[in-house]
């Protein structure tokens, strides 16, 4: 049965990938999102433009930490369920702006759930992220004792879980956390290693890569990850905390030969010294993601670069005509 969703961050990367597939399955899908400066605004208005022209999605200019404008969305919509992508994003600015953080995935985060309670919603589900088990034993587990948070983006994260948890207990609002791996493909974020190594070597640039470049990442495609979260959304689940990733660890050096071979350039690197805030691996166990969610990565990396460079070209080569 169609449902009426409000995804916020609904223009942001992952966002826009969901509200594609919502709408596409039949729902109507109302698009939170405030086109924030932290990246060029006008990438998340090209990643939306398609969607403007269907009857079961609407858009609205709203920052999640207006409590009065989000109040008005709600009540106007009315939603069944929510899923909340919106957040400030990325460990080094966080160290950098932790205020900003704070206010957006802290205060923001409560202002949606302030909401959701007061309007009944039947669905919760946050985008958490993996950078909640900062230097834990690897593989990550949802059952660990040990959540060690070396950023304040990281520490805002885990706020936003126990927060979910905290609204389940006196609400009663189905709710899933789900914490996201280095997500990449199609309409990624500027800031992030992915594409932000294609881009520079498509263009001759340099790239720089912190440290020696063996660090792990468990990148895990788009497709995948909005998958998940449409399992999440569809399964009678009460309250649950749930990682999704590719579970393969990927050294930054094979990330960077993979996009080679599918651009046919070779990267100019430039090596610098390893950032506070960085983790040396992560590394997702999906078991839980099986058992419960029936979802499992079906896109390993050379496929999903090779869709990531695919996409970037065709736009670049759409500008020119």
């Amino acid at each position: 049965m169609p449902k009426t969703i409000l995804v916020t961050g609904g223009a942001g990367f992952v966002g826009s990938h969901l509200c594609d597939a919502l709408v596409a399955r039949g729902d109507s899908v109302i698009c939170v999102d405030n086109f924030n400066d932290y990246y060029d605004p006008s990438i998340k208005e090209h990643n939306i433009h398609p969607l403007s022209a269907r009857g079961n999605f609407r858009l609205c200019r709203t920052d999640i930490t207006d409590a009065a404008a989000l109040k008005e969305t709600f009540d106007e919509h009315k939603p069944d369920a929510v899923i909340h992508t919106a957040a400030r994003a990325g460990v080094r600015p966080s160290i950098e702006s932790p205020f900003l953080y704070t206010k957006t995935n802290i205060e923001g985060t409560i202002n949606i759930l302030e909401l959701s309670k007061k309007s009944n919603i039947r669905k919760f589900i946050f985008a958490s992220s993996s950078s909640v088990y900062g230097l834990g034993k690897v593989p990550f587990r949802e059952d660990s004792n040990t959540l060690d948070p070396i950023s304040p983006y990281a520490a805002t994260k885990i706020s936003g879980e126990l927060l979910c948890r905290a609204y389940h207990h006196l609400c009663h609002i189905p709710m899933v956390c789900l914490r996201l791996f280095t997500v990449y493909g199609p309409r990624g974020r500027p800031d992030m290693a992915p594409y932000k190594f294609m881009k520079s070597i498509l263009e001759g640039e340099d790239i720089q890569i912190y440290g020696d470049g063996t660090s792990q990442r468990d990148y895990t495609y788009v497709g995948d990850i909005v998958n998940g979260f449409i399992a999440a959304m569809d399964k009678n689940l009460t309250f649950e905390t749930i990682n999704l990733g590719n579970s393969h660890p990927i050294p930054l050096k094979a990330l960077i030969q993979t996009i080679e071979k599918h651009t046919g350039k070779k990267a100019k690197i430039r090596h610098l010294p390893n950032q506070p805030g960085d983790v040396p691996v992560t590394y997702a166990d999906v078991s839980k993601a099986k058992r419960l969610l029936e979802w499992k990565p079906k896109t390993d990396l050379d496929a999903g670069v090779k869709q990531m460079v695919d996409w970037y070209t065709s736009r670049e080569a759409s500008k020119h005509l």
